[in-house]
C-alpha cells in the first residue's frame, strides 16, 4: 500500500439553533442584513455540556462506524481546533481515551479555518510513509466561547461544531498532495488577542480580499492530484460566508461540480466546517464512491490549505 484514502466521516452538530431574528434581540441588526452580507439564516451554538472533547468524540465515533473498523486500530488521533478552553491539557488525547484508543498517539493542532485540510495531509502522509496504519482526523470548534455577542459584525457569523475522518491505506492515492501557505504578516486581521482579551476579533475586508487572491493556490492543488476544476464532482471550501465561497468557486472554473454551502444553516465553524460541509453533501447522495473533490481551508494565521480527494 503505498496511497492513502478516507475511509469514512463523521459529524456532530449542537441542537441548539439560533437565527437571525434571535441575534437581533440583542444587536443593531435584522434577517436581512445578516443574509444579504454573509448568506447566513441560523447557526448551532453548544450548550454548556457539548465541549470540544465530547463533540469531538461523538463525531469520531461515528467516523469509525463508517469505516467500520474499531478505536484499537488507530495508531494516531490529531484533532484540529482554534478554540481549546485552555492551553494545557490538550483535548486530542481526550479524545483518544474516549474512544478507546488505547495505542494511539494523540496531539493537537491549530491552523485556524485551515485545520481540518492541515491535519488530513499530515494523516495522510503518515499513513503513506508507514508511520501509521490509521489515523483518525477530528476538527472540533466552540467558537461561541470567544464571540463577542455585543458585535454584529461577528456574533452573526460564529458557530460550534465537529466532523472527523478516518484515514486509512490505499492502492492509489485517492488523498491527493497538499497546497498550503502562510501570509504571517497579516495575522492581526484574525485574532483573539489573549492576556484578558479572549474575544474574537477579524478585518473583515482585509479577509475578504486575502482569501478572493488564493484562487491560483486552488486550481494548483486540481493540478498536483491530476485534475481540472471542470472535472470535479465536489468543491467543499471552509464555510466563511457565502459571499467569499461563491466568489472563489466562480474564479476557479468548477462549473460542474456541488458547491457546499452548509454556512447557510450551520454558519462558520473554523476547523469544523470542511467536514461538516463534506459530510453533508455525501449525505445528500448528490456523490459516488470515487468522486474528486477539492477541500480548501483557509482563515486565521493567515494559514491556507487544500488537496483533493476522492469519496469514500
Amino acid at each position: 500500500m503505498t496511497g492513502s484514502r478516507l475511509m469514512g466521516l463523521g459529524t456532530y452538530r449542537p441542537a441548539r439553533v439560533v437565527t437571525n431574528d434571535d441575534l437581533a434581540n440583542r444587536v443593531a441588526t435584522s434577517d436581512e442584513w445578516v443574509r444579504t452580507r454573509t448568506g447566513i439564516a441560523t447557526r448551532r451554538i453548544a450548550d454548556a455540556d457539548e465541549t470540544i472533547v465530547s463533540m469531538g468524540s461523538m463525531a469520531a465515533e461515528k467516523a469509525l462506524a463508517a469505516a467500520g473498523i474499531d478505536a484499537a486500530d488507530l495508531d494516531m488521533v490529531l484533532l484540529a481546533t482554534c478554540t481549546n478552553p485552555s492551553q494545557i491539557p490538550g483535548s486530542g488525547p481526550q479524545i483518544a481515551h474516549r474512544l478507546g484508543a488505547v495505542r494511539a498517539g494523540a496531539l493537537d493542532l491549530n491552523a485556524g479555518c485551515a485545520g481540518f485540510s492541515y491535519a488530513l495531509s499530515m494523516a495522510s502522509d503518515m499513513v503513506r510513509a508507514g508511520s501509521a496504519r490509521h489515523v483518525m482526523v477530528v476538527a472540533a470548534e466552540r467558537l461561541s466561547d470567544y464571540t463577542d455577542w455585543d458585535d454584529r459584525t461577528t456574533c452573526i457569523l460564529l458557530a460550534d461544531g465537529a466532523g472527523a475522518a478516518v484515514v486509512g491505506p490505499a492502492a492509489t492515492r485517492d488523498i491527493g498532495p497538499a497546497v498550503w501557505g502562510h501570509d504571517g504578516g497579516k495575522a492581526g486581521a484574525i485574532r483573539v488577542p489573549g492576556y484578558g482579551d479572549n474575544l474574537f476579533r477579524m478585518e473583515g475586508q482585509t479577509v475578504f480580499r486575502w482569501a478572493l487572491a488564493l484562487t491560483p493556490t486552488i486550481r494548483r492543488a486540481c493540478e498536483l492530484a491530476g485534475f481540472t476544476p471542470a472535472e470535479l464532482a465536489a468543491v467543499v471550501p471552509h464555510q466563511a460566508n457565502l459571499r467569499i465561497i461563491d466568489a472563489l468557486v466562480s474564479g476557479i472554473g468548477a462549473t460542474n461540480a456541488v458547491i457546499a454551502r452548509d454556512v447557510v444553516d450551520a454558519g462558520n465553524t473554523s476547523a469544523a466546517s470542511i467536514p461538516l460541509a463534506f459530510s453533508r453533501i455525501l449525505d445528500g447522495g448528490e456523490l459516488q464512491p470515487g468522486d474528486p473533490v477539492l477541500l480548501f481551508g483557509f482563515g486565521a494565521g493567515l494559514t491556507y490549505c487544500g488537496q483533493v480527494v476522492r469519496c469514500p
